[in-house]
């Protein structure tokens, strides 16, 4: 339902504004995908579209606000002691389903240089749990960075065209079969939970 407009208070609300934005944008890309209409963000917010490009000139750096905490989750886990590739495949996952707009962000060619910076944190992020869980021999030793964005991505625009109450079982689904393609072995498994 969207918001009522609230009466403009000036300069003394923008950060509010701000705040309001990014919680309307994140809503409405899980919703409606990255290409959601950014007028419907403004709705969503109770602001101007005027407001709205104050504070984000265009979509890119929307949705870098939006999914700054997505990317400082992963980074965060990637710096625990012990944290797996297996970890790391299921958050991004867990991510997927309640959003497919940052997946889509990420994964896509990444030609805004703002976007190629994100992309290298996470496909940079994913690199040392890869490289363990290929000396440990679970998965290909050809196996990079990219490829798995590439999996994570092409399971993001499945999830995109699945309704959301079955998405986890989708993806479920989707990353038996990925995971062939990822094991040493090619043999079948589960979710991402089994990759080391």
């Amino acid at each position: 339902m969207p918001a009522t407009r609230r009466p403009n208070r000036g300069p003394s609300a923008a950060a509010e504004n701000r705040a309001a934005l990014i919680a309307a944008a994140r809503e409405v890309f899980a919703d409606a995908g990255y290409d959601a209409p950014l007028s419907l963000v403004a709705r969503r917010a109770g602001v101007g579209q005027g407001s709205l490009y104050r504070h984000f000139p265009d979509r890119v750096s929307l949705a870098l606000a939006v999914f700054e905490d997505s990317v400082n989750d992963l980074e965060a886990l990637a710096a625990e002691p012990g944290t797996t590739l297996t970890d790391l495949l299921t958050l991004i996952t867990e991510q997927t389903i309640a959003s497919t707009a940052f997946i889509d962000m990420v994964s896509m060619a990444p030609i805004d240089p703002r976007i190629r910076d994100v992309h290298a944190r996470v496909e940079t992020l994913l690199g040392a749990p890869l490289s363990r869980a290929q000396r440990a021999g679970g998965i290909r030793s050809d196996l990079t960075s990219g490829d798995l964005l590439l999996a994570v991505g092409m399971l993001a625009g499945i999830l995109a065209r699945t309704p959301a109450p079955a998405r986890r079982r989708t993806a479920e689904r989707a990353w038996g079969l990925i995971r062939e393609g990822m094991t040493a072995a090619g043999r079948a498994g589960g979710g991402p939970g089994r990759t080391g």
